[in-house]
């Protein structure tokens, strides 16, 4: 039976308010990366940050009762890394790895308002990479928000004035391994790679990369305060992926959908009052630019997924 109107309006308002508490929570996962960057170098931090996260993660699932499938699969044991899309799992993977080490690094050196608000342009990158490599059919107001989200990101980065950092190309090129990450998870079955199994395989795979890098930097034993900061930034990561998983169950997909652009606002806040970091009025209007085209994306999306247009033919 259909939800009452009523019903539909609670749902919206519970999943919004969990959309707006998972952006909060990755806006805190990354101060408290970028805090701990005073005095660790990245390799160590991602370390103990996705340490602390897969911890977290095993402990939920073994109190679940799903662990142990989740947990052989991350470590690269179990069926899945024999079967049929162990390629596409390993492509998927690497791109996990480079995207998490790239942005990290662009975190690092970047005002955080900024680098967040170039990473909102994934959504554009990813429809653009699914209809260039798996086919999928992209209108021209698609291919135009994407298009108009890109000139919001030049906006932010202006390269070639006094305003621009190379740490931005960091960001840029994490947005491409975000859409090899992603397109490759398209190409994988839910029933062959759950959610969780892959969610913790990132975490774990990240960690690898953070302790690979140990021969290159100087690690030192963390302070507690550094310590602290590392478990929360494992917490609050995982916090926000399960508050994401809220949002989008509780309330109409394309209601809730658009609050993910919270974001960039968490980020401004806490750039301001942690770092005193304001956007100017060239950065604000290529993060106004940006949302809006990545808004209407979505919005598009939703609409040819929805069956209100078919896909097939849909305008984007």
């Amino acid at each position: 039976m259909p939800d009452t109107p009523r019903e539909l309006h609670h749902g919206n308002v519970r999943g919004i308010a969990a959309m707006l508490a998972s952006m909060a929570a990755f806006t805190v996962n990354d101060v408290c990366v970028k805090l701990a960057a005073a005095t660790l170098p990245l390799g160590e931090i991602i370390a103990l940050r996705n340490g602390f996260a897969t911890a977290f993660m095993i402990a939920l699932l073994v109190a679940s009762g799903t662990g142990a499938g989740p947990v052989r699969a991350a470590f690269g044991a179990g069926e899945l890394w024999r079967g049929a899309h162990r390629r596409v799992l390993a492509l998927r993977t690497a791109g996990e790895v480079a995207a998490t080490l790239l942005f990290l690094a662009a975190l690092v050196r970047m005002r955080i308002a900024d680098v967040t608000a170039i990473m909102q342009f994934t959504p554009l990158a990813v429809t653009a990479g699914a209809a260039l490599v798996l086919g999928e059919p992209v209108g021209w107001r698609r291919w135009l928000a994407a298009a108009v989200g890109l000139a919001g990101v030049l906006l932010i980065v202006r390269p070639g004035s006094t305003a621009f950092t190379p740490a931005a190309v960091l960001a840029l090129l994490a947005i491409v391994f975000v859409v090899v990450r992603d397109l490759a998870t398209r190409r994988i079955p839910a029933d062959a790679a759950p959610t969780a199994t892959l969610t913790l395989m990132s975490s774990v795979s990240v960690m690898a990369s953070g302790l690979a890098l140990a021969p290159f930097e100087v690690w030192q034993w963390p302070d507690a305060r550094t310590t602290a900061l590392m478990a929360a930034a494992g917490m609050f990561l995982l916090a926000a992926y399960a508050f994401i998983v809220v949002g989008m169950r509780a309330g109409e997909v394309a209601v809730v959908g658009p609050f993910r652009y919270s974001v960039i606002l968490w980020a401004i806040v806490a750039g301001i009052a942690i770092w005193d970091e304001w956007p100017d009025a060239t950065a604000l209007l290529g993060i106004a630019v940006v949302t809006a085209a990545g808004v209407y994306t979505f919005h598009r999306e939703r609409r040819a997924r929805s069956g209100g247009t078919p896909a097939a033919t849909a305008a984007p």
